[in-house]
């Protein structure tokens, strides 16, 4: 009976030396577990090395390329306006009519006038012409002689003058029927039938809408930047060749009318350091108005090839940016690196970087310190465009 107790208890004893041991054993497998996490998992994407064509960004506005204020050249009653307000009109069109009584009778007597002056005319070179005939016989004296040619001169010069009368007349005639000089959109009648105008008097406005001027000011940095690359060779300089330059208006979130740039000014303007510069833009459909607000890219430099980055793979560091790279072996490595302009959602890497490279795009949160392994999964970090369609803004 003793003997069996005592083995009771030995067999116990063993049993808990051996639990002890299984929970010390787990113990350390946990502790191990811990101290080896698996990487973490992050996104990489491939640096790209793409041609990009720079455009610096102005604001601007639409101005006509022809617009005129339409006024009287002779004074009297508007008779009738022969056209509908905010109507296409053609060069030579008539726009008003003033009324003609006045200048017809005008003409008329002018007229009347000039025959008048031919008849007298026509008696003094008769009587100028026996006169001729008479002083070679000695018939009249030499001062009768001369009295006869000067009647005759002086009639022919008061033809001539009724003969301008008449012309003048006449203009004044036609000026009554007020004609548009240039094609293009009327604006509203500034008077109406039966007031009394003057050659001071606006009647309208007329703006050509077959092209559009867009005229905006770029500022002295970016005009002398332009000036040093058409010196050295790089672009040719505005005043020579048109520059292509593209614009969007106050509706439109990108640029899809393109125009060139056709003047540059003289001068800058001290006050405001800027410099007028203008692109001349077709407008067959109508579509631009004279006034209207707009955003003007220009060509700011010919295509360079640039190493392009996503901007959410850019990191902070006080006034560092850098970036994490991952190599073959799945480590996370730190890069400083210098920006560029932004480039259609990607940024431009002017330092730092080289083609090969493999950027953490997603996941960097997760790299806690340089050199640290992860588990890196390849995406693409954009879908490749045209270098025609890579535009950087200024």
């Amino acid at each position: 009976m003793f003997l069996s107790l005592r083995s009771s208890s030995t067999t116990m004893a063993l049993c808990v030396l051996l639990g002890l041991a299984l929970l010390a054993g787990c113990d350390t497998q946990a502790e191990s577990t811990q101290q080896a996490p698996p990487p973490p998992e992050v996104s990489v994407a491939e640096v790209l090395i793409q041609d990009v064509r720079y455009w610096d960004e102005f604001t601007g506005h639409v101005e006509a390329v022809e617009a005129v204020e339409l006024r009287p050249r002779v004074t009297g009653y508007i008779e009738r306006i022969n056209y509908t307000e905010g109507q296409l009109v053609e060069a030579g069109d008539v726009l008003f009519v003033i009324d003609q009584r006045p200048y017809q009778a005008e003409l008329s007597r002018a007229e009347a006038d000039l025959k008048h002056a031919e008849a007298n005319a026509g008696l003094a070179r008769a009587q100028a012409s026996r006169a001729e005939a008479l002083a070679k016989s000695r018939a009249i004296s030499r001062e009768v002689l001369d009295q006869r040619r000067a009647a005759s001169a002086q009639a022919d010069a008061e033809v001539m003058a009724s003969r301008a009368g008449i012309a003048t007349a006449s203009l004044n005639m036609a000026y009554t029927e007020v004609r548009a000089p240039i094609a293009g959109r009327t604006g509203r009648a500034l008077v109406t039938a039966g007031n009394l105008v003057y050659e001071a008097t606006p009647l309208t406005t007329i703006v050509s809408t077959d092209r559009v001027h867009v005229h905006f000011y770029a500022d002295e940095q970016s005009y002398l930047r332009y000036d040093a690359q058409a010196r050295s060779g790089e672009r040719r300089s505005s005043r020579d060749e048109r520059t292509p330059v593209r614009v969007g208006l106050a509706s439109d979130s990108d640029y899809p009318y393109e125009g060139e740039v056709d003047f540059v000014d003289n001068q800058l303007d001290a006050a405001a350091g800027t410099i007028l510069m203008r692109a001349v833009l077709d407008n067959r459909n109508g579509h631009f108005a004279p006034g209207m607000f707009a955003r003007v890219q220009l060509r700011g430099s010919t295509d360079d090839r640039a190493i392009l980055i996503d901007d959410k793979a850019v990191l902070t560091d006080q006034d560092r940016k850098y970036v994490y790279v991952v190599d073959d072996q799945g480590v996370a490595a730190r890069k400083d690196i210098q920006l560029g302009r932004r480039v259609d959602g990607l940024r431009v890497v002017e330092s730092g970087l080289e083609a090969g490279d493999r950027v953490v795009v997603r996941g960097a949160q997760r790299i806690f310190f340089p050199g640290m392994p992860v588990s890196a999964q390849s995406v693409a970090m954009r879908e490749t465009k045209p270098v025609t369609e890579l535009t950087a803004a200024h």
